[in-house]
């Protein structure tokens, strides 16, 4: 696995970001101590990155796809009006019960609703309009869930997929592995879409921002 942003670079940038609060380094400390996964986590850089467009957009209705831990729909719920809601979506039963845990101590528990299961099933039943999405789950199915959650995105919306760089992967020549594959895919796929405008952050494992025309 690549590192592709300077170690340095990035522990500056954490230095002059704003700290994510108790809760926040609560999860972080508890993944990094107790799951096998821990890089999933967007941490504080990131975390703080989603806060704030949240913020600026202030969304309605928000959308994640893979909830893991929680830490990034608590930090994408922080831009919620009142009445607001985030639905997040996880597949692993054990996920989602420590994110639901983590959900109950936060301020956002009213206002974030988890569903267990297969998002590709899940997404069709939310009859919702989306002001955000937030894509971090199976690369295979960034492309599938970008087509599902567009139509029901909003003018002006915004869709946000993480992991746009895949640990470097997706700069290699050629591309070997399966999920580098199918992320190059699926940023080829929203640059060639007439229906959005987007920009590619390079934060942490990259970010696409996409905003709907």
């Amino acid at each position: 696995m690549n590192e592709i942003l300077n170690p340095l670079a990035e522990a500056y940038a954490a230095r002059f970001t704003t700290p994510t609060d108790p809760l926040l380094q609560e999860i972080e400390k508890y993944t990094y101590a107790h799951h096998h996964e821990s890089q999933m986590l967007s941490g504080p850089v990131q975390g703080k990155m989603l806060e704030l467009l949240s913020c600026m957009i202030r969304p309605e209705r928000i959308l994640e796809i893979g909830t893991f831990m929680g830490y990034s729909a608590l930090c994408l719920a922080k831009g919620l009006p009142p009445g607001g809601i985030l639905h997040t979506l996880e597949l692993r039963k054990e996920d989602a019960a420590i994110a639901q845990g983590h959900f109950s101590k936060s301020l956002y528990q009213e206002q974030i609703i988890l569903h267990v299961g297969n998002a590709l099933n899940l997404i069709p039943d939310l009859k919702e309009t989306w002001d955000l999405v937030f894509i971090d789950a199976d690369k295979v199915n960034y492309i599938n869930y970008y087509e599902l959650t567009l139509p029901q995105l909003k003018k002006g919306g915004f869709i946000l997929a993480d992991n746009v760089l895949f640990h470097g992967e997706v700069l290699e020549d050629p591309i070997k592995g399966k999920n580098a594959k199918a992320i190059d895919a699926f940023n080829r796929h929203v640059k060639s879409d007439p229906r959005v405008q987007h920009m590619m952050l390079t934060v942490r494992d990259g970010v696409m921002l996409i905003q709907k025309k």
